[in-house]
């Protein structure tokens, strides 16, 4: 239930603060008073668009604040889960401001929120019931739902939702498949001869990885061997070797042994010399035959082998040779299904139908309960809404069988007739606005106890009847007040003097500007009121003793 409602700031209102209360509260007031003023606020406080234009002041924010009493709103409460929203059983606190840049920010219980939460929150609180909701009667989606909450469809639904989302996942499964098999034949000719290449490439798994390291180990021994084989042609194997050399000196030195001086031992040391480059010679030998005199010719057929791979990565345009092996198993997979296909779309066949005869049962008893309700609402919405000044009609509530979709397999259809003889047509065909604002009246006097709201606006929907029929409509708002939370803006002193509280909006002029005020009326002010709504003047004897009247006969 809306406890309090707090605005500020907010187009015309400078600052209001009201508390509502249980059964029927009333809002009357001149037009352009400021009551649709109100709603909009409201409305924005449920998660509606909000406007800069609506901030009154532009040095300042807008607020608009309003407590709900929650206790034992189990939809609310299962939402909250869901949202991880702080549940606090007794009071909720629902809170917008607005900049005078625009930006907007919403709070829960004083915690942050999204707008679509706080839309979320909305929808289980409060039922803003306007004119503009009446065209509603007329959309199949919402004549459905009316007949689903009166059938209590709500789990069966859920079911078979989720058969029917089988149903559909089957159908897609096989219609993918189906696509893929008829792609696949078409370019069975081109898969064949890409898988031959790809088996005859023979790739393996890790191969690339392997051949790399083997291609930085050979060229390593190949860089080795080649200094290797360098150094001991420059030492002994070459035309020119230093060994070569040295004995050539020891030759020349040895032809004038004579002339040279003892103490200088020149062809000694040469000697020497040479058995140690003999020496390092052995000692290269032995290193050098550590690694393979056929690396080079290893790493030539290790680079062709990389090449090789990376040509056929490069002409299936793919990442790495990981993906041409996934490529040749996808290949090979889609080959061995065609090879199968009809058994595959066969079975795929079978499985649709049985996820859709699951679902054809589902929605066939969802059709039976709403069937029932179509034939009670019908009846019942005819004595609710004869009354309202609609003696001739007739309600026709159709349930006809449709082809299967995600709310079954129904097509509902709302028919009406308002005059003697006249065969019932959809609602959009023959009903006018006063007929349609009485008809919805009198669907919301019915699915009240359905509707687990704690709350029910009801935005000038009298509008266009008076007299008899306007009693009527104010006893129907009161009786749905017995199960929850009315608000009722209203033209009519038939309906306002229903109600258990009154509220009074109207405009009042300061020295600089006009601004909304909202009054709750005392008694004796509701005296005022609905003689002033009689009759245009709140002093009139004769109106005042209608208006009495009215108040007694009411309570």
């Amino acid at each position: 239930m809306l406890s309090t409602l707090h605005i500020s700031n907010y187009a015309l209102i400078d600052s209001i603060d009201l508390t509502l209360h249980p059964g029927l509260n009333i809002i009357t007031g001149e037009t352009g008073g400021g009551k649709s003023i109100m709603l909009g606020a409201l409305s924005l406080l449920l998660g509606g668009r909000a406007d800069s234009r609506s901030v009154r002041r532009p040095e300042k924010k807008s607020v608009i604040e309003a407590s709900f009493a929650v206790e034992g709103n189990e939809s609310l409460r299962a939402y909250c889960a869901t949202t991880d929203i702080d549940w606090e059983p007794a009071q909720m606190i629902l809170r917008r401001e607005i900049t005078p840049s625009g930006r907007t920010r919403a709070f829960i219980n004083d915690t942050p929120v999204t707008l679509d939460v706080l839309r979320g929150v909305g929808l289980r609180l409060v039922d803003i019931h306007s004119q503009h909701q009446n065209q509603l009667l007329s959309e199949s989606s919402f004549q459905l739902d009316i007949i689903d909450m009166l059938a209590g469809n709500a789990e069966r639904l859920a079911c078979y939702s989720s058969l029917y989302g089988e149903y559909r996942a089957a159908l897609q499964k096989l219609k993918t498949v189906k696509a893929a098999i008829a792609a696949d034949r078409e370019n069975a000719d081109f898969m064949q001869f890409q898988l031959k290449r790809l088996e005859e490439l023979n790739l393996q798994p890790d191969e690339m990885e392997l051949l790399e390291s083997e291609r930085v180990r050979l060229t390593e021994q190949s860089q080795s061997r080649e200094a290797f084989d360098k150094a001991l042609v420059a030492l002994s194997g070459g035309e020119e070797n230093a060994g070569d050399q040295i004995r050539a000196a020891v030759d020349a030195l040895s032809d004038i042994s004579d002339h040279l001086p003892e103490d200088a031992a020149l062809v000694d040391r040469l000697e020497k010399l040479n058995i140690e480059l003999s020496d390092i010679a052995d000692s290269l030998e032995a290193l050098a035959s550590a690694y393979s005199p056929d690396a080079v010719a290893e790493l030539e057929e290790v680079e062709r082998r990389i090449g090789e791979i990376s040509a056929v990565v490069s002409r299936h345009n793919v990442a790495d040779a990981g993906e041409l092996i996934a490529l040749q198993a996808r290949l090979q997979r889609k080959l061995a299904r065609l090879d199968d296909a009809d058994s595959i779309i066969a079975d795929l066949e079978k499985q649709a139908r049985h996820a859709k005869k699951k679902a054809m049962e589902s929605a066939a008893v969802i059709s039976g309960f709403r069937r029932d309700a179509a034939a009670d609402f019908a009846r019942i919405l005819h004595d609710t809404a004869v009354p309202l000044g609609m003696k001739n009609l007739v309600c026709d509530i159709s349930v006809e069988a449709a082809a299967l979709s995600p709310t079954g397999a129904d097509a509902v259809e709302f028919r009406f007739a308002f005059n003697k003889n006249q065969t019932p047509v959809p609602v959009r065909e023959s009903a006018s606005g006063g007929e349609i604002s009485r008809l919805m009246l009198s669907v919301k006097s019915i699915i009240a106890h359905r509707m687990q709201l704690p709350s029910i606006i009801f935005d000038e929907v009298d509008t266009g009847v008076s007299g008899d029929v306007a009693d009527r409509m104010g006893r129907m708002m009161k009786s749905i007040a017995s199960n929850l939370q009315v608000i009722a803006i209203t033209h009519l002193p038939q309906v306002a003097a229903k109600g258990s509280h009154h509220f009074k909006v109207f405009k009042h002029d300061t020295e600089t500007t006009t601004v909304t005020h909202v009054e709750l009326l005392s008694s004796e002010g509701r005296v005022d009121e609905l003689a002033l709504m009689l009759s245009g003047d709140a002093s009139n004897e004769a109106a005042r003793s209608a208006a009495r009247a009215l108040i007694g006969y009411s309570s």
